[in-house]
């Protein structure tokens, strides 16, 4: 069972390829067009326009900070699509120029959105410790429109796109050689409960309520920052809690182990016993799933199902995710995020 995760270099699950297949059913095309994917996969929040002017412009805005670092940023060079704060460049390899600020100029800065740390945040994918190779791949399903969003109206799939239209086959491969080389590490707190906190989508993510109000999870995963002003900043240190539902992790740990019997088989055998991805005869890199965004698995086995993401070695992939339904894929992803990379 193959799942997510992006530049944006949005990767997870191994795409397995049915060369034909080119567009989603229309009763799937007319879901994404009503919006009728649901919000906590997809938080469609209204577009903003693109930041990319020149980051070393003289600016009176004020110089921000996070603990621990000497750098500074302002704000509107966090922003800038062609920038990637850098807090602690000490704690990572030294980016190649298109991982720090991209190419104009449609090659965004691939750590703009993915970080530094190739960790990402819920709107996009964690990259870190993937597989050159099926990064690669990744990006050339992009370019040849084999990899899209259930719901067109998400901006980070989207530009993930542009990017890989623009960019060359070199800049992918550096790229990609980067993040697999990075270690990934625990980034998101699991939380079993009955109430979480209201949300709404902002910057293509979802945000707490800033009243406090609280309401029954349902059938969702809520991922949240521990601290959303430091994830504006785009702080390494300051990751994310994923609220589920209770029991989510004892069920989704059956299906990722064992499977239900008759109808998928265990995520285990692709992804391997540790589900840290290994190589298959037949399907190239598989790639890890454990300690990942549970938003950005649920998303990628929503874009497999309807037939949205149909890439090169994603037919096993789709074949699987056309089985699940919402309540496997809460169970599957909150179990997968709550594990150690």
């Amino acid at each position: 069972m193959v799942l997510v995760l992006v530049f944006v270099f949005v990767f997870v699950f191994a795409p397995m390829t049915m060369g034909s297949e080119t567009a989603q059913a229309p009763a799937q095309e007319a879901a994404a067009q009503s919006g009728a994917w649901p919000v906590w996969a997809y938080p469609v929040s209204a577009a903003s326009p693109l930041v990319v002017g020149d980051p070393t412009a003289a600016s009176d805005e004020p110089v921000e900070h996070v603990a621990g670092s000497t750098a500074g940023y302002t704000k509107t060079q966090i922003v800038n699509m062609f920038v990637a704060a850098d807090w602690f460049p000490g704690t990572h390899p030294a980016m190649p120029e298109v991982v720090a600020a991209g190419r104009r100029p449609a090659v965004y800065a691939c750590a703009h959105c993915h970080q530094p740390s190739g960790l990402g945040r819920p709107e996009n994918q964690s990259l870190a410790g993937l597989p050159a190779a099926y990064m690669e791949q990744q990006m050339a399903d992009f370019r040849n429109d084999l990899r899209r969003c259930s719901d067109a109206r998400m901006g980070p799939e989207g530009r993930m796109v542009l990017v890989a239209k623009a960019a060359t086959a070199e800049e992918a491969r550096i790229a990609a050689e980067y993040f697999a080389s990075l270690k990934p590490r625990k980034w998101i707190r699991v939380v079993e409960t009955d109430t979480v906190p209201v949300t709404r989508p902002e910057g293509w993510m979802l945000v707490a309520d800033r009243a406090g109000a609280s309401e029954p999870i349902g059938e969702r995963v809520i991922e949240v920052s521990e601290d959303f002003e430091q994830s504006e900043l785009r702080n390494p240190t300051s990751g994310f809690v994923a609220y589920v539902p209770r029991g989510s992790l004892q069920a989704g740990e059956t299906l990722v182990r064992t499977g239900a019997h008759g109808r998928i088989m265990a995520c285990a055998v692709c992804h391997g016993q540790n589900l840290n991805g290994q190589s298959m005869k037949g399907m190239g890199s598989v790639p890890p799933i454990a300690g990942r965004s549970p938003s950005q698995m649920a998303r990628q086995l929503m874009d497999f199902r309807s037939g949205a993401r149909h890439g090169v070695n994603s037919a096993q992939m789709r074949i699987m995710a056309a089985k699940l339904s919402n309540a496997d894929i809460v169970a599957i992803t909150s179990y997968l995020a709550s594990l150690n990379p």
